[in-house]
């Protein structure tokens, strides 16, 4: 009896052992593969502050918690399964579908950056929406939200095809768990970090209104005043940064695609030239290595990106005209009625 109990307990720890390597390898495996997200992860962060501009101060939290929800439901909802089934059916479209997202990031930079050299016409959600004011609006707020979750929509998925791709073979369950794992990890992360950006100044503000007796008074209201002065600088630090990682991280997946079908050699141009700039500064060679794959894949995304522009414009433009003409042809047959 007691040398059939102490199999059985040999038996569950084995069992304990092998539940707790599988978990370790998941963590491990969505720290691997989120990392390789981060480009997109700091885009995601920072375009999402402008969809709360000018709503009263009570509904930025709500608003923020709404775009969170919306975001993890893209995620687990829509893409989990959708990035489960291609991986299992469909693998060969997993890099395509990941180089289209690319060039969708490239061509969102480029737009950018051209945007900041020659303003135009916007042609975001959020920009073509009137402006808020101090208040609550419910349809101006739904709309908002409507936007941000369709532009979550497109980043998450490339999130999700980052992530995938990044993964080894494994069981179906392992990939679920590791995809989950990143989605509700990175939502929770970038969402966090947003309502910090959005709270930040209403806490410097009462900082700055602080009735705290000398010396820590001074200081208090000095740090309040800091904090409300430097948040527009560090939302245009972070729009900067965010166009910045569009770019680098659509033109690295484009190259990375092009090297999985053959055509290396702007891949390895890209790396033979980091590697050999690493090679002038070997005590920050990890850095400059980083610094120069970065910009060389930024190079590209803007490249990619530039020729976009005008194809895509004059695709939207082709759109609103068969819209535009047909809208007419239906009134004209409905009048003659």
């Amino acid at each position: 009896m007691s040398v059939g109990l102490l199999a059985l307990l040999d038996d569950v720890a084995f069992m304990v052992r092998s539940a707790a390597a599988s978990l370790d390898d998941v963590a491990a495996q969505a720290a691997r593969a989120g990392t390789k997200a981060a480009g997109v992860v700091i885009d995601d962060a920072a375009v999402t502050p402008r969809y709360v501009v000018g709503f009263a101060a009570e509904r930025e939290l709500p608003i923020v918690g709404k775009i969170a929800l919306g975001s993890l439901r893209n995620k687990l909802l829509f893409l989990l399964p959708g990035a489960l089934a291609l991986s299992a059916f469909a693998p060969w479209a997993i890099t395509p579908l990941l180089m289209l997202g690319g060039a969708y990031l490239c061509y969102e930079g480029a737009e950018k950056v051209y945007e900041a050299l020659v303003p135009h016409a916007s042609h975001g959600d959020a920009e073509q929406e009137p402006q808020a004011g101090a208040g609550h609006d419910p349809a101006l707020e739904e709309r908002r939200v409507a936007g941000a979750i369709k532009t979550d929509f497109i980043l998450s998925a490339e999130i999700m095809a980052i992530t995938l791709a990044a993964l080894p073979e494994g069981s179906v369950w392992m990939k679920a768990a590791v995809l989950a794992i990143v989605g509700v990890g990175i939502t929770v992360g970038v969402y966090g970090v947003v309502a910090l950006i959005v709270k930040a100044d209403d806490a410097g503000l009462a900082l700055a209104r602080s009735r705290a007796g000398a010396p820590f008074g001074n200081l208090i209201r000095g740090i309040g005043r800091f904090v409300v002065r430097g948040m527009p600088v560090l939302l245009k630090v972070l729009a900067v940064v965010g166009t910045a990682a569009m770019v680098w991280v659509g033109g690295g997946i484009l190259l990375h695609g092009l090297e999985g079908y053959g055509l290396s050699a702007p891949a390895h141009a890209a790396h033979d030239a980091a590697v050999g700039a690493g090679a002038l500064v070997p005590a920050i060679r990890g850095i400059v290595e980083w610094v120069v794959t970065a910009a060389a894949s930024g190079l590209v995304g803007l490249l990619v990106g530039g020729v976009l522009i005008p194809v895509v414009h004059l695709a939207s433009r082709l759109v609103r005209r068969g819209g535009a003409a047909e809208s007419t042809g239906t009134t004209a047959a409905g009048t003659g009625a």
